[in-house]
């Protein structure tokens, strides 16, 4: 299988899930002509590096864009059922999901493999902490009571 380690913190979870943080539009049609069909961006617009256009990048690729905001400082439990629907949709399909730097996405695959196990083809926290080490909301969130009200730990920067 192809990959593209150039993107800020490229990951594949299995033969049809890949995951990033915000690629450019010309990694955006690198992405796409790996045969994925769908972007899931959990990244609000209005974050630093964002694209200016990516609903508009995506549908000129000929893939279809889902847009869960997820703001970092906040969240929630609802963002997380969003995103589970939207897996559900795509569940047949190449999708490739991404956030600013790759943090919000794989807690919430982390999640996910909680009570979806067989889903992924790769150890989901093991994922994560090659990444990050959620603390503040996202302990919450990751249902790791451990880490409540500590620091949000970066791999590479904080171990």
């Amino acid at each position: 299988m192809t990959d593209l380690p150039h993107i800020l913190n490229w990951r594949r979870l299995s033969d049809r899930i890949t995951t990033s943080g915000q690629p450019s539009e010309a990694q955006l049609a690198e992405i796409s002509a790996l045969g994925v069909t769908h972007v899931i961006n959990l990244g609000p617009h209005h974050n630093k590096g964002a694209l200016a256009d990516e609903p508009g990048t995506v549908a000129a690729l000929g893939m279809k864009y889902i847009y869960i905001p997820v703001e970092f400082e906040t969240p929630t439990d609802k963002d997380f059922d969003t995103f589970c629907q939207a897996l559900d949709k795509v569940k047949d399909e190449k999708v490739h999901v991404h956030c600013i730097y790759n943090a919000r996405v794989s807690a919430f695959f982390f999640r996910y493999a909680k009570s979806n196990p067989s889903a992924l083809g790769v150890d989901a926290q093991a994922n994560m902490e090659g990444i990050w080490r959620p603390g503040n909301d996202w302990a919450t969130l990751v249902e790791n009571p451990d880490a409540i009200g500590k620091p949000n730990l970066y791999a590479g920067e904080d171990y």
